[in-house]
């Protein structure tokens, strides 16, 4: 996924905090010098997932893993208009089917999309508040 302005500042300065790097050392390392794996980048957000906890109790959910980071990622950009094409692309799936999971997760959006696509649909009644009043206690008598 590509960096955001923000998370490139904050890989440029976590760079220069870096002594003696070379381009073929790993850049992000785990307790023994070698490239850190998922298993350490794991452990790294549930250790400061469980620090966030202890700090503002019921703002963390019990477990937090890199791939909620992920999800959490996909769902912004899908609110924010973000096409499910591209979103597809961004994650790295094969097919926008598996991606379309996104899409179905959230019922806000999925309101806000009937509602936008009813206004095109569902034009404005030429009939007063009295005449309709009327109608459906026509309808209701007949039926």
């Amino acid at each position: 996924m590509p960096l955001t302005a923000q998370a490139g500042n904050i890989l440029a300065q976590y760079l220069k905090t870096l002594k003696n790097k070379t381009p073929d050392e790993p850049l992000f390392k785990n307790w023994r010098g070698e490239p850190i794996g998922r298993a350490g980048i794991a452990y790294v957000l549930r250790t400061h997932a469980q620090a966030a906890s202890i700090a503002s109790p019921g703002l963390m959910p019990s477990k937090v893993t890199p791939h909620m980071l992920r999800h959490s990622k996909a769902m912004h950009l899908l609110e924010n208009g973000v096409n499910l094409i591209y979103i597809r692309d961004l994650l790295g799936h094969q097919s926008v089917i598996t991606t379309e999971v996104y899409a179905k997760a959230n019922p806000e959006m999925k309101r806000k999309a009937i509602e936008a696509s009813s206004a095109n649909i569902i034009k404005d009644s030429h009939y007063s508040a009295n005449k309709k009043a009327d109608l459906m206690n026509w309808l209701r008598e007949v039926v």
